[in-house]
């Protein structure tokens, strides 16, 4: 009788975590996938104006995703200023328009 009763329960112990999905509740196959991942943006400037060696110049770009577009300006040695426009992704890769 006595060995009845511990097969029942066993039996009983099997039967019911195979209904709750074995150990752990049952939430082996249920994984839900966080993507923390989120498109990088940013934007930057800087601007360089030294009268003692004259190095004039400056830089401004913003990123959003995979697209960056900016512009620099220089002041080359004959004193005219160099203007750089460009935007750059990864279609078309790093375009760039001197004015």
């Amino acid at each position: 009788l006595k060995s009845t009763l511990v097969l029942a329960v066993l039996c009983a112990v099997v039967l019911n975590s195979s209904a709750q999905g074995g150990v752990g509740g049952g939430f082996e196959g249920h994984h839900h996938h966080i993507d923390y991942y989120a498109p990088p943006h940013y934007t930057f400037e800087y601007k360089v104006h030294d009268a003692h060696t004259g190095d004039v110049k400056s830089q401004h770009e913003t990123r959003e995703g995979d697209h960056v577009k900016g512009f620099y300006t220089l002041k080359e040695a004959d004193g005219t200023l160099r203007e750089v426009h460009y935007t750059a992704d990864k279609h078309n890769g790093f375009n760039a328009e001197v004015k």
